[in-house]
């Protein structure tokens, strides 16, 4: 890999709702920087960046795509790292690892839609991650596009510090160009080229031009005590270099999220919106130090971004490539690798040898000799890596922090249709696990039905595509199933105890432990998982090698609720005190203890049974808006607002997740196909009576 200076380096994600132009930005990115030569398109299933068969077919992003390449600006040539994220909720664990490794990001809006509900989810798992961003409002070229409403849409339901960088140019109510607030630069392009022309700036802006731009000068003024002194008493000797910087700064700081216009399809205003992801977002130089956790002291060690510390990189993705190999997506935090050098798996413990290395240009790979801090690259030598795992050098280990997994809200049944596929299944299921984190597998040990989970009706209907295409497994469908949760609502203490003893050795352990929902404080942050587990064992009644054994109980426990067998939605566990036995007092016997003790006393916890709670948006002609409403009440919504958006009613709701199934064919039979709806999990709630028969 030709090495670059780290400030001229960009690792930056595209992120937005469905349908806001993601893949078509990135296609025109790569064509008007040299890397293609020929611009794809997603609505004629020959983008460069959806290669899946689903995608191709859906047109849609299922899967998250790298890709790179390089800009000049400034007389400065930058390498850019891209990665093209779907925009579908089902497929937001896409978006939530391609954050943790990312150092910047570009986040688009629908210049008519302006934030949708997606725009939400990703702008929070962003700010999970502290990572800065520019917008864009694509689609100008639309009827009824309006770039300011977008932007007080960004500040009221973001509440980002979001402020035009540019101000967009009409002619005979088309969208042709920008007006550059520092440069005070105008240019317009032909859809035909895609290549700006410079203009003058048209007289009926020069007012919007120079009131934006003092709104701006003052605000990036207000964030530095220096350039405010300058900019109160000598304004015009603060050159258009500087006010990059400290705009730069500021993004790098998170104080402000700069806003351009653009219309990707058209092939308006890309070329700005590159110099702007050069000039604006941080280089891994500008990162902070990236802090982890020494796994054989458990104390916070730190690496910087340098090739001569050790070696250390984040697996942020795994998948299965066209011949079902492993190949394993990591970017590199700290020293230098090299095909042939061996790396410790920092959860397991054991040493791999990293064969090859490639650079990834969607399903396209480069071989490349070596990498360094900062680069992201992928390697089919990880046979035993997951999603999250730390790689480093071997003889300087560091464990770095995971990535937020969401729970998955729907599942189906299936079985083979040929029984002696069954072992194939098993097989598959392990290796689809294995690439999507929020893809799971349970066995219904009562019914013996394998139960598959996932983020929605289209994750799933992805997972039996692979399952029959990919595997060549055939498999029956069941009905979809809500994933239900229960809930402890109180706090009890009691003694639990496992006696056990056939004439051979026994089992013997008593325990006394605090069983109740855990604390809020410590569900606030993702990382702890659902089990809050507290050891206040005093004078050695347990030993401390037997604690962890107690943990692993009740963790196994907590997954079947004493309700329905739904997992718990948490748990906590206050151990007070214990007694073992000299011979019998075996791990598996405060294991054993552990889980008979939950099941004991959580049914006299005051268990709730929790459903999914969908965030649901609906767009309506006004004339079917009764209907919608009215059927949204039926499905025990909860209507939280409506607002006129360029000529259709936005109906906002919230409805439990097992009243949509088979929504989106009733909203097209009773709106005559003109109405849209998109949702997402904002959380859990308790089952009324009403709907106690559908759990």
């Amino acid at each position: 890999m030709k090495r670059r200076a780290l400030h001229l380096l960009r690792n930056i994600g595209i992120v937005a709702h469905i349908d806001a132009g993601k893949t078509t930005l990135t296609e025109r990115i790569l064509y008007f920087t040299g890397k293609s030569h020929k611009i794809g398109e997603t609505h004629q299933g020959n983008s460069q960046m959806d290669t899946l068969k689903p995608e191709i077919e859906k047109g849609i992003t299922i899967s998250a795509a790298a890709t790179q390449t390089e800009w000049s600006v400034s007389g400065q040539t930058h390498k850019i790292n891209i990665i093209d994220t779907p925009g579908h909720v089902d497929f937001t664990i896409e978006v939530e690892r391609s954050l943790r490794v990312l150092d910047g990001m570009v986040m688009l809006f629908d210049a008519v839609a302006g934030v949708e509900p997606q725009s939400e989810t990703v702008w929070r798992q962003s700010q999970r991650y502290g990572v800065p961003a520019i917008a864009y409002v694509n689609k100008m070229d639309r009827p009824g596009s309006d770039f300011f409403m977008v932007i007080q849409q960004i500040k009221d339901q973001l509440d980002a510090n979001a402020w035009p960088i540019q101000v967009p140019i009409f002619e005979d109510n088309q969208f042709v160009g920008i007006v550059d607030l520092l440069s005070q630069e105008a240019s317009v392009w032909s859809e035909e080229e895609g290549q700006p022309q410079s203009i003058e700036i048209p007289a009926a802006l020069l007012a919007t031009v120079d009131f934006h731009r003092n709104a701006l000068l003052e605000e990036l003024a207000s964030l530095d005590e220096a350039l405010l002194d300058r900019y109160l008493n000598l304004p015009a000797s603060i050159s258009e270099e500087e006010w990059r910087a400290a705009l730069r700064t500021a993004v790098v700081q998170q104080s402000i999220m700069p806003v351009l216009a653009g219309a990707a399809y058209k092939n308006l205003a890309v070329q700005p919106l590159l110099d702007a992801i050069s000039w604006y977002l941080p280089s891994p130089l500008d990162t902070p130090a990236t802090q982890g956790m020494d796994p054989n002291t458990e104390q916070t060690i730190e690496r910087t971004v340098d090739t001569q510390e050790p070696f250390a990189g984040l697996v942020f993705k795994v998948i299965l490539d066209e011949q079902n190999r492993r190949l394993s997506f990591f970017r590199i935090y700290s020293g230098r690798l090299a095909a042939g050098d061996s790396v410790l798996n920092v959860r397991t413990g054991k040493k791999e040898r990293i064969s090859q290395l490639y650079q990834m240009h969607a399903n396209k790979r480069t071989e490349l000799k070596e990498a360094f801090a900062g680069d992201i690259v992928a390697s089919l030598s990880l046979k035993q890596t997951r999603t999250g795992d730390t790689i480093a050098a071997p003889k300087a280990p560091i464990l770095l922090e995971s990535l937020y997994v969401p729970k998955p809200v729907m599942g189906v049944a299936i079985e083979v249709v040929k029984t002696a596929q069954l072992d194939k299944l098993g097989i598959a299921l392990a290796k689809l696990a294995e690439e999507d984190p929020t893809f799971k597998v349970v066995q219904n040990h009562e019914t013996g039905q394998t139960i598959i989970r996932g983020m929605g009706e289209l994750h799933l209907e992805i997972i039996l595509d692979k399952l029959q295409h990919d595997f060549g497994v055939a498999v029956n469908i069941g009905q979809p199933q809500v994933s239900y949760l229960e809930r402890l609502q109180t706090h009890q203490r009691e003694w639990g105890r496992l006696k056990k003893q056939t004439g051979g050795p026994g089992l013997f352990a008593e325990i006394e432990v605090e069983l109740g929902p855990a604390d809020p404080e410590f569900l606030a942050d993702p990382s702890n998982g659902r089990l809050q587990f507290v050891d206040k064992v005093v004078g050695g009644n347990i030993p401390k090698s037997l604690v962890p054994f107690v943990e692993k109980g009740f963790r196994t426990a907590m997954e079947s609720g004493p309700l329905a067998g739904h997992p718990l939605e948490s748990l906590k566990v206050t151990l007070w005190d214990g007694k073992t036995h000299p011979k019998d007092s075996k791990p598996l016997a405060f294991e054993l203890c552990a889980q008979n003790t939950y099941r004991e006393m959580a049914i006299n916890l005051a268990p709730q049974l929790l459903e999914p709670l969908m965030k649901v948006e609906v767009q309506t002609p006004e004339p079917y808006l009764g209907s919608v409403i009215g059927d949204l009440n039926r499905r025990r919504g909860l209507i939280r607002g409506q607002q006129l958006q360029h000529g259709r009613i936005v109906v906002q709701a919230e409805v439990p997740l097992v009243e949509m199934f088979g929504y989106v064919s009733h909203l097209r039979s009773s709106t005559a196909g003109r109405g849209t709806f998109s949702m997402q999990l904002t959380g859990y709630t308790a089952v009324s009576n009403v709907a106690l028969q559908k759990a």
